[in-house]
């Protein structure tokens, strides 16, 4: 990665320098083209950015572990990064009660005494029988119930879903939830994924590694640098919103966005695990992270941060794409005029608007590259 000295001409702008663009600047750039990346944040990497704090690595926009059963995508991030064997098992918590996620053999125990499989079922379907009817499920309440009943929806969806959307399950469309995974073994790992884990170092050691042979330049708007530069690229990839590079000509997308509240404290663990999700609907925020178990850490300190859903307008971080019936309607108008641009492509979280696994980013990317980068 190296930083601009003299700005000429480039055969890539990439807005962005997030997983996506990372991985279409580093296929671009084996193959021997330029490619100027630009991010208005003051570091790179996006949402996936960690810095250190005294030897551990702090994800500053939320965790992220990167998991997937592709082994040519796993294969290719393993090209950046020497990956630990973290396994991603959150924890539920309500009160002063512990429950594992996501919803198996020990949840269930917890919750009704049950030892089996079968007295688990049992158990479900009696309660999900009250919520079964002729009818399809019209909100994500009735959803949820008819898929888990009732004691799980309210001790671990309930509170834990409006707070993150912001509005009563009763009013949020059945689809955020067309099924929950319920696992019939005492297995607490979340993703079940064959291949799984943390860089070592972070992200940004990873993704510094992807730009190198790159040009970039942080703190810089690519709205505002291109009105100076108009001609700085034939071809330009855009990993920012979608409706933002129209002008927001249709209206704005909706998303949630987040707000977070970290600390350094002076003990070696504060919750004994990397990811505790709080469902109360009477704690503000939806989850802590205590960094250092993503890497196993043994520092006498500890960094820890509260993640606070938040309400979004335009100007403020976008997180999550609220993909209901009208904002997909509203993309799709966006989509239309995406596709009428000549030489420009969009990607990422926000160009697609829509929430990718970390696998799935790279692996859009990597299919856009192929279909683009002239050889």
């Amino acid at each position: 990665m190296k930083d601009v000295q003299r700005i000429t001409s480039y055969d890539y702008l990439v807005a962005g320098t997030g997983l996506y663009a990372a991985t279409f600047a580093h296929q671009a750039t084996r193959l021997g083209k330029t490619c100027l990346l630009l991010d208005k944040r003051p570091h790179i990497a996006g949402n996936a950015h960690t810095h250190d704090s005294g030897g551990i690595q702090v994800h500053k926009y939320g965790a992220h572990i990167f998991h997937t059963n592709n082994k040519a995508i796993w294969d290719y991030i393993n090209q950046f990064a020497d990956f630990n064997n973290y396994i991603n098992t959150p924890i539920a918590r309500i009160g002063h009660e512990l429950y594992n996620l996501p919803f198996n053999m020990n949840t269930f125990n917890k919750l009704w005494g049950v030892i089996t499989p079968a007295q688990a079922m049992a158990e479900l379907d009696r309660q999900r029988e009250c919520y079964k009817g002729e009818r399809e499920p019209a909100n994500l309440e009735e959803q949820a119930l008819s898929l888990v009943g009732r004691d799980i929806y309210e001790k671990l969806i309930k509170g834990y879903t409006e707070k993150q959307w912001g509005r009563p399950c009763k009013d949020l469309p059945a689809s955020i939830i067309k099924r929950i995974p319920l696992r019939f073994t005492y297995d607490n790992n979340y993703f079940n994924d064959r291949y799984q884990g943390i860089p070592i170092g972070g992200y940004t050691k990873m993704i510094e590694k992807m730009l190198q042979g790159c040009h970039v330049l942080l703190n810089t708007d690519y709205f505002d640098f291109i009105k100076q530069n108009p001609k700085i690229a034939t071809t330009t990839i855009f990993t920012g919103p979608i409706d933002a590079y129209f002008q927001y000509c249709y209206g704005p997308l909706e998303y949630r966005s987040l707000k977070f509240e970290t600390e350094t404290l002076p003990e070696e663990n504060f919750q004994g695990n990397a990811v505790v999700n709080y469902t109360s609907k009477d704690i503000p925020y939806t989850r802590i992270i205590e960094h250092k178990h993503f890497e196993f850490g043994q520092q006498s300190h500890t960094v820890v941060t509260r993640e606070y859903p938040a309400s979004w307008q335009v100007g403020q971080e976008p997180y999550y794409p609220i993909n209901d019936a009208a904002n997909t309607a509203l993309y799709n108008k966006y989509k239309k005029l995406a596709n009428a641009e000549k030489n420009v492509y969009f990607g990422g979280r926000l160009g697609q608007y829509a929430y990718l696994d970390m696998d799935k980013t790279i692996a859009s990317a990597l299919e856009l590259a192929e279909g683009v980068i002239q050889t």
